[in-house]
């Protein structure tokens, strides 16, 4: 009997179909540690999934990606995957073909959730400098929620009573779903259309399932972009979620979402009605001192006779030209004397004999000059001894040899004593 010979892809073929057929490959459930994971320019996943002794190769379709994977997954992590085992004809490989995929030990979502916030963290999304202040007195603000249930109720009821002078303005959406975020968006961007002054964005609470939508990337950007200041409002008050950190201030709940939102108006009376009393104070008192000052005023005798002011200043203007007048005529009088006296006098009466005079006594100076002049005794015999410029008065003004010059009245003779 001839034996049959089987070509690559029949044996791979008959694999396939009895892996196939076997229905407990069909959805099954394995656990282990994710390795080599990838994503495929087409968006589809691969990777090694293992435990200590054994591996098997994985592949998660774009398709199943974005319906059922809530994290973003990493080599090391510890997963849950749900899905079938097949043989992939071409290689005759059987692998996992993942329909979805969990973290074993921690929820997915909450994985999620920890990576989106880890990242728009450290792009400055939460940021406080990118905070918009919230209007204190709006005229119109808008609410992006579900249309119906307790969180609009009660954001219509808190905003109706504390500040009923405000327009709402509902712009519904889904809150919950795979479509409930897209949703959310799109009516972020058409209440920019309309001129608000605060946007609450929320819902009530739920789990961490029915909160999801406010926990996308895309809704993050959003609020971030939004230009008007958005107060997040979504769940209970130990709910947080993606929206609560990029809004522009987190409210508890839709209802304190609403009390921030608007002032209370009773409130707001009384402080006008305080203001208004302190103004009408301030200015009554302001008035009664100003009229008390006026009164003082008035009262002066200055302004009861305003003539004294001039009857004072034209008795010390009289005073001042007296005493002008009188300091004028004593130096006008000083000054003639003077003249008078000079116009007498004997230089200018006798000027010929005024110099005979004063050549006469100038004379007589020059004659007793003379008599005192050395020259004239140097010529009547006498001599000046010097050492140096000193001249000699005694035999102790020089000792033995010192040059001396004797001088005379026709030289000077030079002798050394000895």
């Amino acid at each position: 009997m001839e034996e049959k010979t089987f070509t690559v892809s029949e044996i791979n073929s008959y694999i396939r179909n009895k892996i196939n057929m076997d229905q407990n490959l069909k959805n099954i459930l394995v656990k282990g540690e994710l390795s080599n994971y990838k994503d495929s320019f087409s968006g589809h996943s691969y990777f090694t999934l293992k435990d200590e002794d054994s591996q098997i190769d994985g592949v998660m379709f774009k398709g199943m990606k974005d319906r059922f994977l809530k994290f973003k997954p990493k080599d090391g992590d510890e997963v849950i995957i749900k899905g079938k085992i097949e043989v992939y004809h071409k290689t005759g490989r059987y692998q996992l073909y993942a329909t979805k995929i969990t973290l074993d030990g921690i929820g997915d979502l909450y994985r999620a959730y920890e990576q989106l916030k880890e990242k728009l963290s450290k792009k400055g999304l939460f940021d406080e400098e990118h905070k918009k202040e919230i209007p204190k007195y709006p005229k119109r603000i808008g609410v992006v929620t579900a249309r119906t249930g307790a969180a609009i109720r009660d954001i219509i009821i808190t905003i109706k009573k504390r500040y009923p002078i405000c327009e709402i303005l509902v712009f519904p959406t889904l809150v919950q779903g795979d479509q409930a975020s897209s949703q959310i968006i799109k009516q972020i961007r058409y209440a920019q259309t309309f001129d608000l002054d605060t946007l609450i964005v929320g819902r009530g609470g739920g789990s961490i399932e029915d909160l999801w939508a406010f926990n996308k990337e895309e809704l993050a950007y959003e609020i971030f972009n939004c230009e008007i200041p958005i107060i997040s409002a979504v769940g209970h008050e130990t709910d947080f979620t993606i929206a609560d950190f990029v809004a522009d201030i987190r409210a508890a709940t839709p209802t304190a979402a609403a009390t921030l939102a608007v002032p209370d108006l009773m409130k707001v009376k009384e402080n006008v009605n305080q203001l208004n009393y302190r103004l009408n104070k301030n200015m009554t008192d302001k008035i009664t001192l100003n009229r008390t000052q006026l009164t003082h005023i008035s009262q002066k005798n200055i302004l009861k006779n305003p003539e004294s002011i001039y009857e004072i200043k034209g008795m010390n203007l009289d005073n001042i030209v007296n005493k002008l007048s009188f300091a004028s005529k004593t130096i006008i009088s000083h000054n003639r004397n003077k003249l008078f006296k000079l116009e007498n006098s004997y230089v200018l009466t006798n000027p010929k004999e005024t110099t005979k005079k004063k050549r006469d006594k100038c004379l007589k100076n020059i004659n007793k000059l003379e008599v005192l002049n050395p020259l004239l005794t140097l010529k009547r015999g006498y001599s000046i001894a010097k050492t140096g410029d000193k001249v000699i008065s005694s035999v102790k003004d020089v000792k033995v040899g010192d040059e001396v010059d004797i001088e005379l009245d026709d030289g000077t003779i030079n002798t050394k004593v000895i």
